[in-house]
């Protein structure tokens, strides 16, 4: 078993008396996780299952009868539900049992997808649960080849907690940027790692969406992700992904939402408060783990596929790192910005009252001009201190009195 950044945490916050959901795309581990935090003894429901599935939807009430058959425990007995949103009116049953007697049962639920939660105004439990994340592996956890500069300082520094760990295996920045962060692809046989990232992109993908949405013209639905996927990492351009795809724009607008219910999409806003009167309002989107982006763009992951155009490759992936960290410290927000004429500045990480500007670059040999749109932007926000050039130079280097490069192993 290799170690997730979030399992201390999480370990921690089962303990306590409510009720947990955790939700994430498929296949970033969080069955993984949960089973080796939750007692072999636990009432499990698999409703990946088809016939555990439907035999929940028909009968709904056979969940609450199990549940009340389990003998009572002061320390509180596991229920474990992966795949919950498959059966929105589990959430009202986990209700009525919790609020009956909080202490009986600690009921975990587990998910890929909040569309069918959203769309049918499923019950999240407030007042009564805690909400968790689990994404694909970020560097601490799937650390690089290189060694890290005890000295560089990261723009959004992410160390472990706790004590001791062990990691993933360790790669290079093509190999990440080919084939992303996927536990099980990370720890698989170099020669399946394309394969498996096809099938993700026709199972987990096509084939779950198909289910959870309901898309009426799925042609169109396909021909939608294939050029969401290709223009990941771009600002926003509804018109064009719509006048390609063949659908409306209200529909793309929707179809957007729809990855991002299930967790496959990451909105990065605009940043707003400028003062320039040029500045773009419109939105980035990533997706949320590079591998996936590739095969849902129909190329191929590989090494090659990366080498044929790396620079905004390796934007996105600078892109995905500082939002997962972001999303697992619980503060703070990821933007972007750019202007009209083209001025643009890569990622702007807004947390404690600081902004800090960060710049993403395909080169060994940063130089100034590399960072004049961060510069600009220092110069322009009084709350902006210092800022930072991501790139692949062998060690960091100071391009301004406020602006680092900083080697890619070092973000």
């Amino acid at each position: 078993m290799y170690d997730r950044w979030y399992a201390d945490e999480l370990r921690s916050r089962l303990n306590r008396p409510y009720v947990h959901l955790l939700f994430g795309a498929r296949q970033t581990g969080k069955s993984t996780l949960l089973g080796g935090m939750i007692p072999d003894d636990a009432l499990r429901f698999n409703l990946a299952d088809p016939q555990e599935r439907s035999r929940i939807l028909a009968n709904p009430g056979e969940f609450t009868q199990a549940c009340r058959s389990l003998p009572a425990n002061k320390k509180g007995q596991f229920v474990f539900v992966d795949e919950a949103q498959s059966a929105p009116a589990i959430f009202d049953a986990v209700q009525s049992l919790y609020d009956a007697d909080k202490s009986r049962w600690r009921f975990v639920l587990c998910g890929s997808s909040a569309r069918k939660l959203r769309v049918a105004g499923a019950n999240l439990l407030p007042g009564r649960s805690l909400l968790h994340h689990l994404y694909p592996l970020t560097m601490a956890e799937h650390p690089a080849k290189e060694g890290r500069i005890a000295h560089a300082t990261s723009p959004l520094p992410f160390p472990w907690r706790g004590g001791k760990h062990k990691a993933f295996p360790a790669w290079d920045l093509t190999d990440r940027l080919a084939y992303g962060g996927l536990p099980g692809i990370v720890t698989a046989e170099p020669g399946d790692r394309p394969g498996l990232l096809k099938a993700y992109a026709v199972v987990h993908l096509e084939e779950e969406i198909r289910r959870e949405a309901m898309v009426k013209d799925w042609g169109a639905f396909v021909r939608f992700l294939q050029l969401a996927a290709a223009e990941s990492g771009q600002v926003l351009n509804y018109a064009n992904i719509s006048q390609e795809s063949g659908i409306s724009q209200p529909t793309v607008k929707s179809h957007y939402q729809l990855l991002e219910d299930m967790f496959v999409g990451i909105r990065v806003p605009a940043y707003s408060k400028s003062p320039r009167k040029n500045v773009l309002s419109t939105p980035k989107f990533l997706f949320f783990d590079l591998g996936i982006r590739h095969a849902a763009a129909g190329l191929t992951p590989s090494v090659e596929t990366v080498k044929a155009n790396p620079g905004p490759v390796f934007e996105q992936w600078v892109g995905i790192e500082l939002w997962q960290r972001l999303q697992y410290l619980g503060e703070g927000k990821l933007y972007h910005q750019r202007t009209r004429d083209g001025a643009e500045v890569d990622f702007i990480i807004e947390r404690g009252g600081t902004l800090t500007p960060v710049e993403a670059k395909w080169t060994e040999h940063p130089t100034p001009g590399d960072a004049r749109h961060v510069l600009a932007f220092l110069r322009e926000k009084k709350s902006a201190h210092h800022g930072y050039v991501v790139c692949r130079c062998p060690r960091p280097l100071q391009l301004h009195d406020r602006i680092t490069a900083l080697p890619w192993f070092c973000l």
